[in-house]
């Protein structure tokens, strides 16, 4: 399940943060977008005190999308200690996604 929370920037989320942060960069208008938003949320509910999981909108902002090199979407990027340590780009499978998260929690 989604949450929505307001941060003063993705940095501060980042830092903020004592688990892995997955980010789920995708557009409204991308289809594999939306079938990776059920996916995401079956890995939350296995993974919920492993990873956070939070949704960046690339038309809302592009800047953060240009600055982690996201040209594809969907793209997730799992940050550890601030820092990109996985990334992957398209649909993948919920078992496949948390057999991928579960070496870095």
């Amino acid at each position: 399940m989604s949450v929505t929370k307001q941060f003063g920037s993705f940095n501060e989320l980042l830092e903020s943060s004592e688990l892995p942060v997955l980010v789920d960069f995708y557009a409204p208008w991308c289809g594999p977008c939306q079938l990776m938003t059920g996916i995401l949320d079956k890995v939350s509910d296995k993974m919920k005190d492993k990873v956070q999981i939070v949704k960046i909108n690339t038309d809302n902002y592009p800047e953060i999308a240009s600055q982690y090199k996201v040209y594809a979407l969907p793209t997730l990027v799992l940050f550890k200690d601030g820092a990109p340590v996985d990334r992957v780009e398209g649909v993948i499978q919920a078992d496949q996604l948390c057999d991928r998260l579960a070496v870095h929690a």
